[in-house]
Formats: structure tokens, sequence, C-alpha cells
């Protein structure tokens, strides 16, 4: 099974036990970092999860995995918060984040400049729109390596 597949599973694993537990499913990713495999689960609700919450979810969805046991390899569950600086990796996630503060960041400069940072006014299937003072900046989707809220201290 790929990657994608684990995901996939997982996601469909995790919306009942993410209904029970009053919590949004907000991402799922399977990566390997150095040696170790983690299976990542990002749960959030409007005012914000917490320990608990993670934790109540963790167990359950520790649980589903265990029985279904569809991963081959050895792997380290977590489940937290996407937290304030979240990627923008969906288009559900850019729904949610129009008329926000984001930062991008491009494979290639543009303009002598990789990083940009503006409000979010508008996406579709091959293009993001932010504004940043007067200006709008049109950005390919294909050039945007990372999307995510900016933090504002």
């Amino acid at each position: 099974m790929a990657k994608k597949a684990y995901e996939a599973r997982t996601e469909e694993l995790l919306m009942p036990i993410a209904q029970a537990q009053g919590v949004e499913i907000y991402d799922v990713e399977y990566v390997k970092e150095g040696a170790d495999w983690y299976l990542r689960a990002y749960i959030d609700k409007p005012e914000g999860v917490n320990i608990q919450d993670c934790e109540a979810v963790s167990r359950a969805l520790s649980d589903a995995l265990d029985k279904e046991d569809f991963i081959e390899e050895a792997y380290i569950l977590e489940v937290s918060s996407p937290g304030l600086g979240r990627t923008l990796k969906k288009d559900r996630h850019l729904e949610k984040s129009l008329g926000k503060e984001v930062e991008i960041k491009t494979y290639k400069p543009i303009d002598n400049s990789k990083e940009f940072s503006g409000v979010l006014k508008a996406y579709d299937s091959n293009t993001i729109t932010v504004t940043s003072g007067e200006e709008e900046m049109v950005f390919t989707r294909s050039d945007v390596a990372l999307i995510r809220l900016a933090l504002d201290f």
C-alpha cells in the first residue's frame, strides 16, 4: 500500500472518532524522518484543541489502527493541533483562511524573492491570490512550495 493510501485509510478510520470527540480532521500525513516513519493526525476545533482532545483521539485511533493493521512498517503515531502557523495544503484549508494573513514560499525566485506575505484573497485550481497593501500577487499553485498562516506577534 502506498503512502497516500495509508493516509486515506487512516482518515477514514479517524472520521467517526473525530466526530465522537467533537473535533475535525485537519490533515493526516505519513512521512519518513530519518530512520523513523510517522503517522500524524492533525485535529482542530473552533476553540482550539487541548491535550485531552489529542489523548482521547490518539487512544481511539491507535486501537482502530491496531485492529485494521494495514501499515506494514513500524511507525510512530502522533495526534496534535495543526498549530497557529498551520500549513494550508488543501482547498478546505484555503477556504477557511480567506481574508487572513499568509506566508508563501516559492520553489524558484519571483522578482528575486522566494518569500512573500499578504492577505489571502482568492484561490482556484491553478492559482492563489494574495494582496499586500495595494499590490495584488497571483501565484501559480505549481510554483508554491509552502503556504501557511502568518504568525502575529
